[in-house]
């Protein structure tokens, strides 16, 4: 595969990883803000059904082909701004990871409290300001590392 196939391959990846992740967060935020039971849980079965055809792909596609254009271009992982969109990608996935385990619990949750006709409970509540507040550093992160990828350095560095 040549670098520029591998590098258009990467970039519709993080454009799929940001949209679908972006997507599902407004949706099931607004959701959750919403009130209404039935829709909170349906959007929460979208979102963790988009998570697992979209998101985990390209999560996994992203740092293998960052690896491996690192490798065609002749570079140096521990370039500057390569070593710190690792850093920051790997960042965000250790916050994702949860968000993943959060959005299937709260699914669950909300299934069970629409099937026996119950408001959802607290603890749906503060699993979704979890999952909020763990949303921010990882797009913050993630924002970062593209901005890095498209200006290939660090402001004072040199690459």
């Amino acid at each position: 595969m040549t670098y520029t196939t591998l590098k258009a391959l990467h970039i519709l990846s993080m454009v799929l990883l940001f949209g679908t992740g972006l997507g599902s967060a407004y949706y099931k935020w607004m959701a959750d803000r919403s009130g209404n039971l039935a829709h909170i849980a349906v959007t929460n079965r979208h979102v963790v059904l988009a998570d697992w055809v979209f998101t985990t792909p390209t999560v996994i596609f992203q740092p293998i082909s960052g690896f491996w254009m690192v490798y065609l271009a002749g570079l140096s992982i521990a370039t500057p701004w390569i070593a710190v969109s690792f850093v920051l990608y790997f960042l965000a996935g250790a916050c994702w990871l949860p968000v993943v385990w959060l959005q299937i619990r709260m699914q669950k949750i909300a299934e069970q409290a629409l099937a026996e006709g119950v408001p959802l409970p607290a603890v749906y509540w503060r699993m979704a300001r979890w999952w909020f507040w763990l949303g921010v550093p990882a797009f913050t992160a993630m924002v970062a590392v593209v901005v890095l990828m498209v200006f290939k350095h660090l402001p004072g560095v040199e690459s």
